[in-house]
């Protein structure tokens, strides 16, 4: 009963910020001042929901990364990022939007209950390759948004016309920048997921690689990412381009884990 309280507490709290925000977007009344509160308040429910995800995660002695526990701490880790990065970009506005989907996410483990423990989580290698995991979805989850908000910002500025909740953002140049700073640390981060991988299967099975979907999309998406980067900085690539290369990239990478969890327990039930 109280994790169900602080639940309704937390989807409450960013369900009314999601709402001010948009209303006051709408209005044409949304300024620094006001993306500044909403940030500043969207920090409650941030600390419940880490709160939540900690019980809900590390139950019974080990670890339960199910589908939408692993689905809600990513959406976590991304508003949290955004919450910190808020202090050196104009970015107020971008972790607004997060904010619902962070409400529905909050939900997911509460409403859909099921225990799937992973084993051998006494492992220091297997712990260090779920955090660096988590972490990398979390940063290309914002590089998704990212080009998402490039692409929207773009298309509009062809036909003379940026909508309000779209005249909050960076301007464009900055937004790019901010996008391949984003995909460079993730980069690094899914090498390093990728790596640990290696150095956990070798532990475990004795063989340092276990071809699977999960290993197969990974490294896919690893390939795509680390095209980019070299396009970016050998030729130039930015708009459209660089855009249609992180949706691709992030489209593998959610297939390589949430794509495998989603057939495994909600389709095949295991």
């Amino acid at each position: 009963m109280p994790n169900l309280l602080l639940s309704l507490i937390a989807f409450v709290a960013y369900s009314l910020l999601a709402v001010y925000f948009w209303r006051q977007n709408a209005r044409g009344e949304c300024d620094e001042a006001c993306r500044g509160m909403v940030g500043q308040l969207s920090l409650i429910p941030i600390v419940l929901h880490g709160y939540l995800l900690w019980l809900g995660i590390f139950s019974a002695g080990g670890i339960d990364l199910g589908l939408f526990n692993a689905l809600s701490l990513i959406v976590w880790l991304t508003l949290l990022v955004y919450w910190v990065a808020r202090f050196f970009y104009p970015i107020g506005g971008l972790q607004a939007l997060v904010l619902p989907l962070a409400a529905v996410t909050l939900l997911l483990p509460g409403v859909f209950p099921a225990d799937h423990p992973l084993s051998h989580t006494e492992l220091f290698v297997f712990k260090a390759h779920i955090a660096v995991a988590m972490l990398a979805y979390s940063l290309f989850t914002i590089a998704m948004l990212h080009a998402v908000m490039i692409s929207l910002v773009e298309k509009r500025l062809h036909h003379a016309t940026l909508p309000r909740v779209l005249r909050s953002l960076p301007p464009l140049l900055t937004m790019e920048k901010m996008l391949f700073r984003v995909i460079g640390v993730g980069f690094v981060l899914l090498t390093l997921t990728l790596v640990s991988g290696v150095l956990y299967s070798e532990e475990i099975f004795g063989k340092p690689w276990q071809l699977s979907h999960k290993v197969l999309f990974g490294f896919i998406s690893w390939c795509v990412f680390g095209v980019l980067l070299w396009g970016r900085a050998a030729r130039g690539w930015r708009g459209r381009l660089a855009v249609r290369w992180t949706v691709a990239g992030f489209l593998f990478l959610i297939m390589a884990y949430l794509g495998s969890k989603f057939v495994l327990e909600l389709l095949l039930h295991r």
